[in-house]
């Protein structure tokens, strides 16, 4: 994004340029209801993130496996942009829930609810939380052509597309950032690295994208939590910590069944930890018998 773009900040995505034009790092915690937007607005912060995993997992009960729909992530990017009232909100949407055609109608149903960005990353569907092993991707050439569509679709042409890569997962950190540089080439806005898994990898990223960043701070997630100065100095613009308040409501809720004489439950460290008290692992079960037939030829 050029900094020399002449911003509106009557819209959504004009005021979250605008904030992105003053330099400073941009602190967005994760919101999935309205409570949790007004919480955030009441606080003083100046952007929020609809989290997908928060709202898969306080909105539907569900963990963060590809299983909301469009449609489910519209509606709640509407309630928590109304409650935040002005308040930029950047949203997750996912692999853009289909084809080119279908990211174009996504752009224009988020842009309708309000958000002043999206997200869009190159995961293979149904995708998966950026912080769980084993996630697949679509080729740069096929994640291009949604990105293109995304940016052809914005009736405000200040709606910040954001172009997200998984590829530091299962191919490793040079080819991210490789994805990334493309994917800047091909007019995103704002470039997010998902799930560097050290300090050092962070500053690679840094140093050798060129263009606007993203970085993504999960709680016991792969990435390091770190300081907020650290990331301003090195050139990042906006920090998204997703797990703010999911992971205080979900452990302290825990504790308060726990002393009215409930028997807690046994859940794994993280956002896996945070996944399997709605079910990951009876979905994924399913997901793994359909995918065995798939590969079998049945």
């Amino acid at each position: 994004m050029p900094p020399s773009r002449q911003a509106t900040p009557t819209t959504p995505g004009g005021r979250l340029r605008a904030l992105l034009a003053q330099g400073t790092l941009i602190t967005a915690p994760g919101v999935f209801d309205g409570l949790s937007a007004h919480l955030v607005a009441r606080t003083g912060f100046n952007a929020a993130y609809l989290s997908g995993a928060g709202v898969s997992v306080a909105g539907f009960g569900l963990p963060d496996i590809g299983l909301l729909t469009q449609s489910e992530m519209t509606d709640r990017a509407r309630v928590v942009a109304t409650a935040l009232d002005g308040i930029p909100l950047i949203a997750d949407a996912d692999t853009g829930y289909g084809a080119p055609m279908n990211v174009a109608r996504t752009v224009r149903e988020y842009e309708k609810a309000g958000v002043a960005a999206l997200h869009l990353e190159d995961q293979a569907f149904p995708k998966k939380c950026g912080h769980l092993p084993d996630k697949e991707l679509v080729s740069p050439a096929e994640f291009t052509d949604k990105l293109d569509a995304a940016l052809q679709a914005r009736t405000d042409d200040d709606l910040v597309i954001i172009a997200r890569t998984d590829a530091r997962g299962p191919l490793g950190i040079d080819e991210a950032i490789d994805r990334a540089g493309r994917y800047a080439a091909a007019g995103a806005d704002v470039l997010f690295v998902e799930a560097p898994q050290s300090v050092e990898e962070i500053e690679k990223i840094a140093a050798e994208v060129d263009a606007p960043l993203l970085i993504n701070i999960v709680r016991d997630g792969l990435t390091p939590d770190t300081p907020p100065e650290r990331l301003a100095e090195l050139g990042f613009r906006i920090a998204l910590h997703p797990g703010a308040l999911l992971a205080p409501y979900v452990l302290h809720g825990l504790e308060a069944l726990g002393r009215m004489g409930g028997t807690l439950p046994e859940a794994g460290p993280g956002p896996q930890g945070l996944f399997e008290l709605v079910g990951l692992h009876e979905w994924s079960a399913i997901g793994e018998r359909y995918r065995g037939d798939a590969k079998d030829g049945v």
